[in-house]
């Protein structure tokens, strides 16, 4: 039934105010004491008297299930010079001061790194296409998102001294080795393809704009895809060549390419000025640039020598190239083309000039589909619908299916190159000043240029000249607009694509070399030796190799959104870094650079990911999944590294926002798991006497609950600290031995018996503390040399009991498996004699989630008594079982009166004489030791033979030697020693005084519990002698300890013959519920 304050409701609230789930289990009539000592007198069940008074018998539980009907409804100081463990090579030189300035330093390289192939061979076409607006649009979200990076960059870097390195230093100090790995390569990987991007662009301005002659397979005459195969294979054939020619050039001597470097960015200013200065001539007098039109298509300019159907020649009407192409033939009757019958030819100027207002008609975007006609907006064009597209191939058509998020992602490589900059940091005379100054204005000067150029271009320039990707009249489209050649553009494009593939090739090996070298990444630690200078000749090799994957790929248009993806994953990182840092607080982050937000961070890290995705959604899910791989492969194999990074601090955050949430109350019974604390001992060499302990336990952490392993150490904190740190080794090793995730515990105290309840006590922090206690069944503890340590055990008992604890307690924990066995068939067999909260039910669905136990069946006994209705309980069982959606065997064991053996009757008579007997005696320590001698000598085994005629004749023959048939008379003699003497009239082993408790354990209300223990032990024996594992209800201590001797014979009694048995006692709440 409910508890009357629930009101048949599925919540009631505690005396604490606390709201908790009502259960159908606990039956929560009050009944005063002598009706429950009258309702389980007599019973079988004696010997779990005590745990009656809380816990309810199965078959009331089971009867008060059957009943519920009303279910709720849910309720080191920078890594100690990077642990270089090669040493301090003797340079051969002095080392010279860095000099570079944030002019030379930072500035210039970055605006040679951004500026590159797609602002000379693409950004007219992307205007053309995406228009002034939409392409502005692009170019302001890249420049954004590089912008907040470099704020973000610029933090991180003047927070301390960033050595070479550059970006993959930075994150991976900030972030950990995991994420420094991970973003390491991705950036190493976009900074490869990007060279081979630089090297196609070479290749597509050396084949189409310089040398056609020079292709291999040749395009003059092939149209539509052969056409694009030929230069496809012409790029594969010429980038294979001139990446091996700049490898080489990189291999003999990267002193070639850095005195290269001016001349390549000399050529890159001079193109871009070129090209300002043409658009200002524009305005004065504007290029002779025809594009001729049919009706509204833009015609070939191979397809016509005259922009006209006929020309007049001496009053004579003659037809023009173009009729020819349409026509067939020369004559004037001839049949055309439809299209060319009804639509007239135009020409019109493709430049007309920055005053020429067609900055209005080339706004808005117009994105195509591959193949489409290049048509100009507002001319009047007459075509017939259904009528067939013919002679397709006079015409200029679009060159690629376009869309906004391919314009992003072609054009997002133009804005890379920001950390050219923070990579030269050890070159800089002020790092700290020069990187934030430098990259910053870099940044904005390419900005300023870029968005600058879309609306120049959109001013000067037609727009089905704009929407060419090629060439147009055998000229880069931005060429035809620079001042005073085109050949400018052209060269300056060359050289500066020639220029930013060899820094490629030049920085990604030595970025391979940095990341190999922070051993972090086993694999890779090949790749971190070179040549004696310490050139990276096998990461060179490795880069070369990756960079003609780009190669055979041979479309500028496919890598470039291949390397926008890791470098995208790198400047999220890096504005995560620097948010993650700064919503810390970290102690240690102290910028010099100090305009900066953890918003701007956070902006930034969203418009990266953001534009992962518009990019290319396939693209960003395979970056994202090569970073992940690398980050799993770093956490398990990777070198262990403690750089003091911002997720160890953000792990302490969670960590402390996490206890302090468990504070708030105690968890849900779905949520419920066993929180183990394992108690240990060690030996005199601080080793640990019961491994398998660990064992057990990781089999039972299905649940993914807390850990802790603790032991004691005998002795003062001053004194003994040492064997304490010996101990914790010792326990850390056999929890990595035995896969255990937890934490250990060792505590000094001048006596065992404290050290381990100051461990029940103070374990764990907060709300996240063990629920459960563990420990080994006392070995030997019939021996006088053990009777503290069986002592000791049954105050756990008590401590766990009064501290509402768990407690789970093996026997003979050596037979267990280890975490290497396997049971390939057998039982768990579970004896469920009290509701105990469900711990019973929940262990073996836990064991049997371990490869150990998987293939174990699971059985569940329970006893029923005279009144019991044997057949209805199975029934109500195997209904509780479906409910909690476990599998397993039901059976219900009667146990009655009349089934008591005369043989376990005389055993019960005999202990109990043994005892009065026992009581009675005074001897000496020396004749205490003979007379056990004596008695074990005379009787040892005796009973074990299961002979009750024998056993009655030697009770018979002699009382004295009787009384001894089995060991445990040794701890009786020693309590009888140690306990208060029998004169004294407040003796608790007085008959005249036995107090409280002690009479329930040795009177005869002990008879009844021998008895107990022994039927049910025969029972056990009878159903579960060949199973696996036994677990059972484990009964309570006696409350006064006068009794402890005769608790653990009843736990003897009750457990003998079986091979394992794990005794379990619940800790009085639910820890098992049928609740969704």
């Amino acid at each position: 039934m409910l508890p009357p304050q629930c009101n048949g409701g599925c919540f009631c609230v505690s005396g604490d105010g606390n709201p908790k789930e009502s259960s159908p289990f606990i039956n929560s009539s009050a009944a005063s004491d002598a009706e429950k000592s009258q309702q389980y007198d007599g019973k079988n069940m004696a010997l779990f008297e005590e745990e009656m008074d809380t816990s309810p018998m199965v078959s009331s539980l089971l009867s008060s299930l059957a009943n519920y009907s009303n279910l709720p409804t849910g309720s080191k100081e920078h890594e100690e010079e990077e642990n270089n463990e090669e040493g301090a090579r003797p340079s051969k030189k002095p080392v010279k001061a860095p000099q570079l300035g944030t002019l030379m330093g930072v500035y210039l390289p970055c605006i040679q790194n951004i500026f590159g192939v797609i602002l000379f061979l693409r950004m007219t076409w992307m205007v053309g296409i995406g228009g002034v607006f939409g392409s502005f649009v692009i170019v302001f979200m890249c420049c954004s998102t590089t912008m907040l990076t470099a704020i973000s960059m610029s933090a991180i870097a003047t927070n301390g001294v960033v050595p070479a390195g550059g970006s993959y230093y930075m994150i991976s100090r900030s972030l950990g080795p995991e994420f420094g790995g991970a973003v390491g390569i991705c950036f190493y990987l976009g900074t490869t393809f990007a060279g081979a991007m630089y090297i196609l662009g070479c290749i597509e301005i050396l084949l189409i704009y310089i040398i056609p002659q020079a292709a291999i397979f040749k395009i003059e005459g092939l149209e539509g895809a052969e056409a694009e195969a030929a230069l496809l294979n012409n790029m594969r054939v010429y980038g294979t060549i001139v990446l091996s020619l700049m490898a080489l050039v990189v291999f003999v001597g990267v002193k070639y390419v850095n005195k290269l470097a001016l001349l390549f960015l000399a050529c890159v200013i001079l193109s871009i000025l070129a090209v300002y200065a043409g658009v200002i001539k524009t305005a004065i007098d504007p290029p002779v640039f025809p594009v001729c039109l049919l009706g509204n298509r833009t015609l070939l300019s191979k397809g016509y020598d005259v922009c006209a159907k006929v020309i007049e020649i001496d009053n004579e009407t003659i037809t023009t190239k173009l009729w020819r192409s349409f026509c067939d033939s020369e004559s004037l009757n001839a049949t055309c083309d439809e299209y060319f019958t009804n639509n007239n030819v135009t020409e019109i100027q493709g430049i007309p000039g920055v005053t020429s207002g067609i900055l209005a008609e080339n706004l808005f975007g117009n994105y195509l589909e591959k193949g489409v006609f290049l048509e100009k907006r507002g001319l009047a064009s007459d075509v017939d619908p259904d009528s067939p597209i013919t002679s397709s191939n006079r015409y200029v058509l679009s060159d690629i299916t376009s869309f906004f998020t391919l314009l992003v992602g072609i054009y997002f490589p133009s804005v890379t190159g920001i950390m050219a900059g923070s990579n030269r940091s050890g070159d800089l005379r002020d790092a700290q000043k020069s990187i934030p100054i430098g990259t910053i204005a870099a940044i904005t000067t390419t900005s300023t240029v870029y968005m600058s150029c879309v609306v120049l271009f959109g001013a000067c320039i037609e727009g089905v000249v704009l929407k060419r990707q090629v060439r147009v009249s055998g000229n880069l489209v931005i060429g035809t607009l620079a001042w005073p050649s085109p050949w400018v553009i052209v060269f300056g494009s060359f050289f500066s694509t020639c220029g930013a593939g060899l820094q490629s090739l030049t920085g990604a090996p030595r970025l391979l070399q940095a990341i190999s070298r922070d051993g972090i990444i086993p694999f890779l630690r090949v790749f971190g030796h070179g040549k004696a200078n310490g050139e990276p000749t096998w990461a060179l090799l490795l880069t070369a190799s990756i960079c003609e994957i780009g190669i055979i790929i041979a479309s500028l248009d496919a890598v470039a959104p291949i390397l926008s993806m890791f470098f995208l994953m790198c400047y999220m990182f890096v504005n995560l870094a620097c948010a993650l840092q700064t919503l810390l607080r970290t102690p240690n982050w102290r910028p010099r650079f100090k305009f900066y937000h953890w918003a701007l961070s956070f902006l930034g890290m969203s418009l990266c990911l953001s534009l992962m995705f518009i990019c290319s959604w396939y693209y960003a899910i395979v970056a994202m999944g090569i970073a992940t791989c690398i980050y799993k492969y770093i956490e398990f194999c990777g070198a262990e590294k403690e750089w003091g990074d911002g997720i160890r601090g953000i792990s302490l955050s969670a960590a402390r926002f996490a206890l302090m949430r468990l504070e708030e109350g105690p968890p849900h019974t779905k949520n419920w798991r066993p929180q183990i604390l394992v108690l240990v001992s060690v030996d005199a060499d601080q080793n640990v006497e019961q491994p398998r302990l660990l064992s057990l336990t990781n089999q039972l952490k299905a649940g993914k609950g807390l850990t802790i392993v603790g032991t004691a150490v005998q002795g003062t904190f001053l004194d003994n600290y040492t064997e304490a740190q010996r101990a914790d080794q010792s326990l850390r090793k056999l929890m990595e031995m035995e896969r255990v995730k937890g934490f250990s515990q060792v505590v000094i105290s001048s006596n065992l018996r404290d050290a381990t309840s100051h461990l029940i006590q103070v374990g764990g922090l907060g709300g996240l503390k063990h629920n459960t206690v563990m420990v080994s069944w006392p070995r030997n503890w019939k021996q006088p040399e053990y009777h503290q340590q069986f002592r000791n055990f049954i105050e756990v008992v008590r401590e766990t009991t009064v501290a509402s604890m768990a407690l789970l307690v093996p026997k003979n924990i050596s037979s267990y498996p280890s975490n290497g066995e396997r049971f390939t068939e057998g039982h768990i067999d579970v004896w469920w004699i009290v509701h105990d909260g469900g711990m019973l039910m929940l262990l073996p669905f836990l064991l049997r989630q371990h490869k150990v136990w998987r293939k174990c069946k699971m059985r569940i006994f329970t006893v029923a008594q005279l009144d019991d209705n044997s057949i209805q309980m199975k029934k109500d069982l195997i209904t509780f079982l479906y409910h909690l959606r476990i599998d397993a065997v039901v059976e219900v064991v009667e146990l009655h009166d009349s089934d008591i053996s005369v043989y376990t009757y005389e055993k019960t008579l005999i202990m109990e004489q043994r005892s009065q007997i026992l009581k009675q005696m005074h001897l000496t320590k020396n004749e205490m030791e003979r007379e056990i001698q004596s008695i074990t000598d005379s009787s040892r085994g005796s009973i074990r033979r299961k002979n009750p005629s024998a056993s009655r004749s030697q009770h018979s023959a002699e009382e004295g030697t009787s009384v001894a048939e089995r060991p445990e008379e040794e701890a009786q003699l020693i309590h009888s020693k140690n306990a208060s003497t029998p004169t004294s009239p407040t003796s608790p082993t007085s008959p005249a005084g036995p107090a409280g408790g002690a009479a329930t354990w040795t009177d005869n209300r002990g008879q009844t519990r021998y008895m107990t223990s022994m039927r049910l032990n025969e029972l056990i024996m009878k159903k579960s002698k060949e199973a696996k594992l036994v677990l059972l209800n484990m009964p309570g201590p006696p409350k006064n300890r006068v009794g402890n001797e005769n608790y653990m014979e009843f736990l003897e009694v009750l457990t003998e013959g079986l091979n394992r048995v794990l005794l379990v006692r619940g800790g009085g709440r639910e820890v098992i519920t049928i609740y969704s």
